[in-house]
């Protein structure tokens, strides 16, 4: 009998992850940093969605209408559940890529996402994908994918056939598959302890395999442990689009733009001489080793003029995610490690902090920093979005429409909180998009929205809560025991939590 999951690992569900990628404000600022027309912001969906953290947050962040679905139907329940505790307004669908095709319902869509599906279905799947994207992407509109690519992946494509065929092979049906992965992770270290010439000879998978340990198992089992698995070179990946009348614009990674900290000068010099966009990218994939992408495509993609990008950039708002600082001014890259210019860095950093974290447009940060080259400050902020500490937000109409949404998701995560440690980012309306805030965090804003006042009394609130399970504060490597010891250091937390990170989170619409 052919089974519902067509070899998609099911058992385990997947993480409980945000991507930022996803964010159509995100999309939109990485057209507009490669020069192309960004599209409208109507309608909005997510393939295969996992446990729709993702498609919750852009449901309530962004200001469009989100469609999203997932062939498995435990992880449509609980992204169903997430969203109707919220109110939000969304349509979760638990179909799989063919009946989505089959129905009759579906709008045009501006905005067309895929968190790494790609490399782990069928042939069938993949063209059911670009049949949707056929039928159903918008002239202008954005197609997002992320998948495993090469040449990066070249090397270890033999630990993941050692790892599945052990789990076929001698894994034990009755054991389910984290059972399966343990063994098999443990097998594939055996032999790399024997000196197998593979490893010997591909140290760099030796050390993949060292650190999978530490990574979460429902990862590994979806990452490593799918019947199908095919990483994919950029070109044959923008031939399978371009029957869906695709061309590739850019990558949604927006580090990937920075050519000064991933190429050495020969290297961008032989990009640049490069005339055919397949190729260039393949030549970037090949000096960096890359072994995974973001891509974004686009049906009509129009390049903008020099003054029309400038305009649009300049009426971009971007918010600061780390609290000046936090930010380190070396940064390890392609080239290898790399200063950061603090008399730009940090001027820049502080204007983006000043007024209570207030998203500020580009306009105005050129403005706030008259010491500095307009160039500068573009270079630096496009840097700092790379690196995560900065994202692109939106305009501040669309901030305010979805306020209040935002407002009833946040308080739902932090219920969350209570009992999970699952969902560790909260939505803001500034930025159309998820930001990172830790369990403790979440509880203290909880309870800070219960009416509690000040830090100690957040952190007492927080510990009635660890007080009825095993969740316990860490410190120095070490899982604290006592009360008095979580208790204190509780206190300690939520009192650096109001000083550096809670005006960031108000600044942003969180808190």
């Amino acid at each position: 009998m052919t089974s519902w999951s067509d070899g998609y690992v099911t058992e385990i569900g997947y993480t409980h992850g945000y991507y930022r990628e996803l964010a159509p404000s995100l999309q939109r600022f990485a057209l507009l940093s490669a020069g192309f027309a960004p599209p409208r912001q109507q309608n909005y969906l997510e393939l295969g969605f996992g446990q729709g953290l993702s498609a919750c947050i852009h449901a309530a962040a962004a200001p469009c209408r989100v469609w999203a679905t997932d062939f498995n139907p435990t992880q449509a329940f609980n992204a169903q559940d997430l969203m109707d505790e919220a109110g939000l307004d969304g349509t979760l669908l638990d179909d799989s890529f063919a009946e989505l095709l089959a129905r009759g319902d579906l709008p045009e869509f501006d905005h067309i996402g895929a968190h790494g599906i790609w490399t782990w279905v069928s042939d069938e799947s993949r063209h059911q994908i670009v049949d949707i994207f056929d039928r159903h992407l918008s002239i202008g509109g954005i197609a997002y994918l992320s998948y495993n690519t090469l040449p990066g992946w070249g090397s270890s494509m033999p630990l993941r056939h050692l790892m599945c065929l052990h789990a076929d092979l001698a894994g034990a049906p009755a054991q389910g598959i984290p059972r399966k992965v343990e063994e098999a992770i443990a097998y594939a270290n055996r032999l790399s302890s024997l000196g197998a010439g593979y490893f010997t000879t591909h140290p760099e998978v030796r050390e993949r395999l060292e650190r999978m340990p530490a990574l979460e198992r429902n990862y590994v089992a979806h990452e490593y442990f799918n019947r199908n698995w095919e990483p994919m070179h950029f070109a044959d990946f923008a031939n399978w689009l371009a029957t869906a009348r695709l061309d590739y614009a850019t990558s949604a990674h927006i580090f990937d733009h920075a050519d000064e900290v991933n190429l050495s000068p020969d290297a961008q010099a032989m990009v640049r001489e490069t005339g055919h966009e397949i190729l260039r990218e393949t030549l970037r994939d090949y000096f960096v080793n890359r072994y995974f992408r973001r891509d974004i495509f686009q049906r009509g993609r129009r390049r903008l003029s020099a003054l029309e990008q400038n305009s649009l950039l300049q009426a971009t708002r971007f918010g600061l995610q780390i609290p000046p600082a936090d930010v380190s001014m070396t940064i390890t890259c392609a080239v290898g490690e790399v200063g950061l210019q603090e008399t730009i860095y940090r001027p820049l950093l502080q204007a983006l902090a000043a007024d209570g974290y207030k998203v500020k447009t580009l306009l105005e940060l050129r403005g706030l920093l008259p010491q500095l080259q307009p160039v500068q400050v573009w270079q630096a902020l496009r840097i700092l979005v790379g690196l995560g500490h900065v994202f692109p937000g939106q305009d501040a109409a669309a901030a305010e429409q979805v306020r209040d949404r935002c407002k009833r998701l946040n308080r739902a995560l932090c219920r969350r909180a209570r009992f999970s440690p699952d969902f560790v980012f909260l939505a803001s309306p500034e930025l159309g998009a998820g930001i990172a805030v830790p369990r403790i965090e979440q509880l203290f804003l909880g309870a800070r929205d219960d009416g509690h006042k000040t830090p100690d009394d957040w952190a007492q609130a927080a510990w009635s809560v660890m007080l009825g399970q095993a969740f316990r504060v860490r410190k120095d490597d070490r899982t604290l025991e006592t009360p008095e010891e979580n208790v204190a250091e509780l206190k300690r937390l939520a009192g650096e939590f109001a000083e550096k990170r809670l005006p960031m989170l108000q600044g942003l619409g969180i808190a």
